[in-house]
């Protein structure tokens, strides 16, 4: 218990940096709510759900507990509240252990008239203020998400047929049964490259393919034709920092258009269905709002008990927490 004292002083004095680092950059601090009458579409997060027992005049009984302060952000951006964070705790239903634990905490913030490339370079700001504290200075290294694959196991992951992408992953076992093209890139990610990042590197992966959209702007024609097939690819306008192996922060140059949205949404929602996994509600809140106009932005999401997992050299999440969910 005393290491995790250590951990909560740590923590508390983050916090205070984090609240500073915004304060000075005069970007404002939210609190959003946890639960909503929506949910998390995307088919590799799982909510936890609740039902409320007061009057049906408060609204639908069945809520969400959040995944993260993204949706109810992004409508005080679009109401014109400007460049604003939440440090708060977000759930996700699934693995607990030493890597992943249901409820953590979250920092998110949205830059306005930003894009994701401009936002980067705020990150690591922010990144190499934290780590100071625990007297760690870490290189950067950027890659594009094609130099990365190019790079590390001399795949186009834009041109290579899917067979090429099997043949790369090697004889690593996994189910691979119903894969498709994105599950491929994703296994080769996760237990090709990734797994070779050094312990002392921050690693930016930007610039993903755009069936790896999310939330995110598509730019077209970003990627010039190989010989391997002569139509230019378009790319999705996010990125992923990782420290060492661990995924620290995913940000993107944020999606404005309400119908592409809804889109995404109701395609989620399918693959959800295809796999067995009940339907969510969409967030028709958000929805609206963006009809209404979410100005040009960019926003990133970043994980505090990694971020400290990181500052104090543990691979061990448990370590970092008051009290880790098997205690709970």
């Amino acid at each position: 218990m005393r290491g995790r004292f250590a951990a909560l002083h740590l923590r508390a004095r983050l916090y205070a940096q984090i609240r500073g680092f915004f304060t000075e950059r005069k970007v404002l601090e939210v609190e959003t709510p946890i639960l909503s009458a929506a949910g998390n579409t995307d088919p590799n997060i799982e909510s936890f759900s609740t039902r409320f027992s007061g009057h049906v005049d408060a609204g639908a009984p069945q809520r969400w507990l959040r995944t993260s302060s993204e949706f109810p952000q992004k409508r005080l951006l679009t109401a014109g509240l400007g460049d604003c964070y939440e440090l708060g705790r977000v759930f996700r239903d699934g693995e607990a252990g030493r890597r992943h634990n249901p409820e953590f905490t979250m920092l998110e913030w949205y830059r306005v008239g930003w894009n994701h490339q401009r936002l980067i370079d705020e990150v690591v700001e922010l990144m190499a203020a934290a780590l100071a504290l625990t007297e760690k200075c870490l290189k950067v290294e950027k890659y594009t998400y094609r130099e990365l694959f190019l790079s590390a196991i001399g795949v186009d992951p834009f041109a290579a047929e899917l067979e090429q992408l099997r043949s790369a992953l090697g004889d690593v076992r996994v189910e691979r049964e119903g894969l498709d093209r994105d599950d491929w890139l994703d296994l080769l990610l996760t237990h090709r490259i990734q797994p070779s990042f050094p312990a002392d590197r921050i690693t930016i992966i930007c610039d993903y393919p755009a069936t790896q959209c999310a939330l995110a702007k598509i730019r077209s024609d970003a990627v010039r034709p190989s010989t391997l097939s002569p139509k230019p690819f378009a790319v999705a306008e996010r990125f992923e920092l990782y420290v060492g192996q661990q995924e620290l922060a995913n940000g993107y140059h944020e999606l404005t258009d309400a119908a592409e949205q809804r889109a995404r949404f109701v395609r989620d929602n399918a693959r959800r269905c295809a796999r067995g996994y009940a339907e969510i509600p969409l967030d028709e809140n958000l929805l609206a709002a963006l009809e209404q106009g979410l100005p040009d932005c960019a926003g990133v999401a970043l994980g505090i008990e990694r971020l400290l997992m990181a500052m104090l050299g543990t691979d061990d999440i448990r370590e970092v927490l008051a009290f880790p969910f098997a205690d709970a």
